[in-house]
């Protein structure tokens, strides 16, 4: 964690009650379901959306490209905000197919928390592993949702033991669940000593809730069989013995999580997690930055790009950077120094985020995600202030995994595919090369179904069919050193020698031995398989 000085001053209201925070999962845990549930509880929207629509029921809110909505899976990181109680969430949905991790890792750094969804028949699963791994290295508080526990699911001591286990963190119960699969009722609440019972008639209505004074209070006989309240009462008191009592602190230090039981389709158990948020995640945090740290209640405001998406309105070919306010209250029609550039902006229509929905935003404060449309002068890993030349750190560009050259269909529009390249590029969809011998570009993305959903993207977006071909080479390295000595490197080694859409130098590896030499070769050099974003 951050230094944090221990005699700050207590946040403004309107920031201190922000909470910002992001949803990691593998692919189908319920992590789409969940936030739809989110925004049916925070008042946003009527009726939940269904990940694969069927007649009447709606598409979600939080998936709006076309093959997002066709595949049933989430490929960009989209930002929503709405008011729950007295507090206002920031939510960032991120992509759980491991194809889509890097906009994923990006999108890590401009929240305070993440709350891991699992699935209670498959536990930990790898892209979990590695998204909290991510939340590790930041030190990142986690609230766990363990999701479709009214299908058939594993023991509950049992995936407390892997979440424990696997991910190293400690796990306190925050609700106890009561009977699995179909047997399923609802929860104890043991944070309240509550029972939550579940309607599984309407998915859309809130949960009832039972107020109960202890699990002998005869309430729990009236609502429980015999044999699950027996099961309940022995279950609880071993956790109670076990398991670790819930410590707030511990939980802001990312060194518990605990963790709540539901499932996210018939509305249970997700306003329980949601006042979870509210009471136990963090108000804006001290962000990370050179020469100093940004503190969240300082007067003027600074903020940062941490995703770039393209086009989110097909009928305009805009680009909108989305910017997480380090500090600051924000108001519509500021002028703010891009650091970069050295350029003043006028921000004059920023949005605020209901998934594809947006709408003006007249101010915003620290903990805030904001759009803000551009033609291309913001970029991933840029940083705005009132004036000072603060550049927040830690923001990660990594080697792509997979290289293949990209012709175009027709090659009339050579020029044309050069644009919608270096758009994807500045969005952070895929890393774009440009050789220095031959013609033609190189891209690399992370996973192979990144090239088709560019594909896809790039003949929707901009009416122009591609083919994606084998490469020679099979991975990338930024080349840093003095200027000279790269300079003579890339002289030597043109045939292997590429820029990226920033102008950096890139050396194009066919084999590890390749990376080897220049290693062993090249001791005033240093190849990087990771950039940190506009470094520049």
């Amino acid at each position: 964690m951050l230094d944090a000085p221990s005699n700050r001053p207590a946040l403004p209201p309107e920031i201190s009650r922000r909470r910002t925070f992001a949803i990691i999962s593998h692919p189908d845990a319920g992590k789409t379901t969940l936030t739809e549930k989110f925004l049916l509880y925070g008042g946003a929207i009527q009726m939940a959306g269904q990940v694969r629509a069927k007649g009447e029921a709606r598409r979600t809110r939080s998936d709006f490209m076309k093959m997002e909505q066709d595949r049933g899976i989430s490929v960009s990181a989209s930002a929503m905000s709405f008011d729950y109680r007295e507090f206002r969430f920031n939510l960032v949905d991120t992509p759980g197919h491991s194809d889509f991790s890097e906009d994923t890792y990006r999108t890590l750094t401009a929240v305070d928390a993440a709350v891991m969804v699992i699935d209670g028949a498959k536990g930990v699963e790898s892209q979990t592993r590695k998204l909290f791994e991510v939340c590790r290295l930041r030190d990142l508080p986690i609230l766990t949702f363990c999701n479709k526990m009214d299908r058939e699911s594993r023991d509950t001591f049992e995936i407390i033991d892997e979440i424990q286990e696997m991910l190293a963190i400690h796990v306190t119960p925050a609700s106890w669940p009561i009977g699995v699969g179909r047997e399923f009722l609802g929860c104890y609440d043991m944070l309240r000593n509550r029972l939550e019972l579940m309607d599984r008639a309407d998915r859309n209505k809130v949960a009832e809730s039972i107020k109960i004074e202890g699990l002998d209070d005869p309430k729990l006989a009236k609502h429980v069989p015999q044999d699950l309240r027996e099961k309940l009462i022995e279950e609880v008191e071993m956790a109670k013995e076990l398991l670790p009592a819930l410590d707030p602190q511990a939980v802001l230090e990312g060194h518990m999580t605990p963790i709540w039981f539901g499932s996210a389709i018939n509305s249970f158990g997700v306003k329980e997690l949601m006042d979870g948020i509210a009471t136990y995640g963090p108000e804006p945090q001290i962000q990370a930055a050179e020469p100093r740290q940004i503190a969240p209640e300082e007067p003027t405001v600074a903020g940062f790009v941490f995703k770039v998406q393209a086009n989110m309105d097909p009928k305009h070919r805009d680009r909108v950077a989305f910017v997480r306010l380090a500090s600051g209250h924000f108001q519509r029609g500021m002028k703010l120094t891009h650091v970069r550039s050295k350029k003043p902006i006028t921000v004059s229509s920023p949005v605020l985020f209901l998934a594809a929905d947006r709408e003006l935003a007249e101010e915003a404060w620290a903990g805030d995600i904001i759009g803000i449309p551009n033609h291309g002068q913001l970029r991933i890993g840029d940083t705005l202030t009132e004036g000072e030349a603060l550049k927040v750190t830690g923001i990660p560009s990594f080697a792509p995994e997979l290289l293949k050259n990209c012709r175009a269909g027709d090659p009339m529009k050579a020029k044309h595919l050069d644009k919608a390249l270096m758009q994807f590029a500045e969005e952070g969809a895929a890393k774009v090369f440009k050789p220095m011998v031959g013609s033609g570009f190189i891209v690399g993305v992370v996973g192979a179904l990144q090239f088709e959903v560019l594909a896809s993207r790039i003949e929707l977006e901009y009416g122009l069919p591609v083919r994606f071909e084998p490469s020679q080479f099979t991975s990338a390295r930024w080349v840093h050193g003095e200027k000279t000595a790269v300079e003579s490197f890339v002289q030597k080694n043109k045939q292997h020698m590429a820029t990226d859409n920033d102008g950096d130098v890139v050396y194009m590896t066919r084999l590890q031995w390749d990376i080897d030499r220049v290693v062993r070769d090249h001791p005033e050099l240093t190849l990087s398989a990771t950039k940190e974003m506009q470094t520049n």
